[in-house]
This record gives structure tokens, C-alpha cells and sequence, in this order.
């Protein structure tokens, strides 16, 4: 066990280590060949509570249901990463939901695991679901948060095309990944998991490889024949950094050079272009909601967009693709206007009629 937990970064969880419990639990968790994210993601929200417990002079391993609501009042009222003077979630600059779902996710899996272990009894991170209008259920628990869906937000045309203004001055690299990461709706993990073997150059696909992928699953995808080029490009470019096959996107900073282009980095990279654009809300992933929602206003039924998206339930897609506010504003305007044409149609119907007898 030892070896395969040298692999997590513990600088990032120092508290999380020197915990018996905690640095056992998150080992496990490594062993058991969850996805390097998931790792990130658990080690950061039981951190997070760690830190928060020591604060408050609690041991986290006794922890009980008014602890774990202070723990989340403590959530909701810190300020976002990009608004220090605003704390509302709703905002948009504040913690999400999301993230606060997250961490408490990761703390009640350790408390899962403090049971198993017998060391304590029961679970102060209850399993509910939060239904309008129903309140919380599921296995008869109230959850401490409740949990809130919000369409992904996707940029408007002129946005989009503030974008390419400031992505046509980097370069090949960096240009290379933004169309692939749209033109296939890659997850950021699956882009940077390219390897030269999985391309098709002659009919333009590439494959995605299950190790890489959220759903862990394989799936072949196609990319255009503008990707294509900037590809040809690319890759005559790579070359001047390395001739091994293997990872497709390289570093090329001094220190890293030629070696595999991590997920932080690339992150960093669209963060970078994003906010020269004024655009604070996109992220790595927008690039895949934007495809999706493409592919609907294209026509695309349901079922061929998540097999395209690899997601194994339809519902998740459901949750990715939606329509503008202009796409249904149109829609309305279209379907009213044959409504209101035939009301008057027919309020004039007798006299049309009259006029032609």
C-alpha cells in the first residue's frame, strides 16, 4: 500500500495525512483505481473539514449532526475564488452548490468508513435528496444541503467570438486543443489523455480511450476537416519537441519540456484566454457544453448525443443540452404567431365568407 500511496500528492493534504484514519481512507480509496480527479476531489473536501474541525478545536472522527451543520454554515457563508465581498452561492461568485456537495460527499464516505472500522455508530452526513415541493427523502434521511441543478452555461455568439479573437494569437498548441476539445466534446481528462496511437488522420476520428473517460467507457468520435489541419499542424510542430509516440499534447515550458501537458496547466491556459476575453464564467468544459448544445439545435436526436458524449444515462445528457433563452424566445415567437394568425382568421371567417358569396 505504500508504494501506490506515494502517487497522491499528500503536500496538498497535509492535515489529511498525519490523520491514521483519513490517510488510510484515501489509500483505499487509490487502490480501489478510482480516477486521479475523484482522488483530488476527496482529498480536497475531507481537507477542507479537517481544517475546519481544527479551527473549531473538534475531533473530526467524533463529529455529530450539529458539528457537520456548523461545518456547512461555515461553507455557505465563505467567499467565492473570484468575489471576495460576495458570499451567495446564487451569485455565481461565491462557493457552488456543487462544490459544496462535493465536500460533503467526501466526508461522508469517511464517516462511512469510521463505521465500517467501528469506530463510530452512525453517519452524521445524511443521504437525502432535496424535491421541490416534497422536502428531503431518500432512505428516509435529511440531507444537510440541498442539492440544486442549473443548466450549464454556454457563451452567446458575440462571446464566442471574443474568444477565437483572442485564441488566433496563440499558438498551434494551444489552438490545436481548443477545436479538438469542441469538435469532439472531449472532457478536459480525455483531451490531455490523447495519445498519438489514438488518432485516425485518414477519416478524421479518434478514439477515446475507457481509462480516460469519465463513464469508463471506450467511444470513437469524429473531429472537421478545419481540426484536421490545425492537427496536420500540430503535429508536424511536436515533432520538433519529441519523435516518441505516446501522449499527444506536450509542455513546452523549460522545466517540463517535452513531457505530458497536465490537466492543471491546460486549465491555467483556458483560464488565461477566458479572462482576456472578459469572460470569467468559461471554463475548460464549456468547450464540451457548447458542442452538445450545438449538435441539439442541430437536429441531433437525444440518443446520438450522448453516445457521441459517452454518457451511459440519458438523463446526464439531458442535464448538458438545452437550448438558449434566444432559441426558445424564437421558438415562442414563431409558434405564437401561427396561433394569433389563426384566431383572427377566424374571427373574420364569416365575413371573408360573405365577401366572396
Amino acid at each position: 500500500m505504500a508504494s501506490r500511496s506515494s502517487e497522491i500528492r499528500w503536500d496538498r493534504f497535509p492535515r489529511l495525512q498525519r490523520t491514521t484514519e483519513g490517510k488510510k481512507w484515501l489509500e483505499i480509496q487509490h487502490m480501489l483505481g478510482l480516477a486521479p480527479n475523484t482522488i483530488e476531489a476527496y482529498g480536497r473536501g475531507l481537507e477542507d473539514f479537517l481544517r475546519w474541525c481544527e479551527g473549531a478545536g473538534i475531533e473530526a472522527a467524533r463529529a455529530g449532526r450539529a458539528e457537520l451543520a456548523s461545518y456547512v454554515g461555515d461553507l455557505r457563508s465563505r467567499p467565492g475564488p473570484r468575489g471576495k465581498d460576495v458570499v451567495a452561492p446564487e451569485s455565481g461568485t461565491g462557493l457552488s452548490n456543487a462544490t459544496m456537495q462535493q465536500r460533503l460527499t467526501a466526508v461522508r464516505l469517511f464517516f462511512d468508513f469510521l463505521i465500517e472500522e467501528g469506530r463510530r455508530d452512525t453517519n452524521p452526513v445524511g443521504r437525502g435528496r432535496y424535491t421541490a415541493g416534497k422536502g428531503f427523502g431518500g432512505k428516509g434521511e435529511r440531507g444537510l444541503l440541498a442539492r440544486r441543478r442549473r443548466l450549464p452555461w454556454i457563451p452567446s455568439d458575440e462571446e464566442w467570438r471574443r474568444l477565437l479573437d483572442q485564441a488566433r494569437g496563440e499558438g498551434i498548441r494551444n489552438r490545436c486543443m481548443l477545436a479538438l476539445a469542441y469538435d469532439a466534446a472531449l472532457r478536459r481528462e480525455e483531451l490531455c489523455g490523447l495519445e498519438s496511437g489514438d488518432l485516425q488522420p485518414a477519416h478524421r476520428l479518434l478514439r477515446v480511450r475507457a481509462e480516460t473517460s469519465k463513464s469508463r467507457q471506450d467511444r470513437v468520435v469524429p473531429y472537421s476537416e478545419t481540426t484536421g489541419l490545425l492537427l496536420a499542424a500540430y503535429l508536424a510542430h511536436r515533432r520538433e519537441l519529441s519523435r516518441k509516440r505516446g501522449p499527444l499534447f506536450l509542455s513546452e515550458s523549460r522545466r517540463n519540456r517535452a513531457e505530458v501537458l497536465s490537466l492543471r496547466t491546460w486549465s491555467k491556459v483556458v483560464r488565461r484566454i477566458a479572462d482576456a476575453a472578459e469572460l470569467p464564467r468559461f471554463s475548460t468544459h464549456t468547450l464540451r457544453h457548447l458542442c452538445l448544445t450545438d449538435l441539439a439545435r442541430a437536429g441531433w436526436d437525444l440518443h446520438e448525443i450522448a453516445c457521441f458524449a459517452g454518457h451511459r444515462n440519458l438523463s446526464v445528457t439531458q442535464q448538458y443540452v438545452h437550448l438558449s433563452g434566444r432559441d426558445l424566445a424564437h421558438k415562442l415567437e414563431n409558434g405564437m404567431a401561427q396561433i394569433h394568425e389563426w384566431r383572427v382568421r377566424q374571427l373574420g371567417a364569416d365575413d371573408t365568407q360573405k365577401g366572396t358569396s
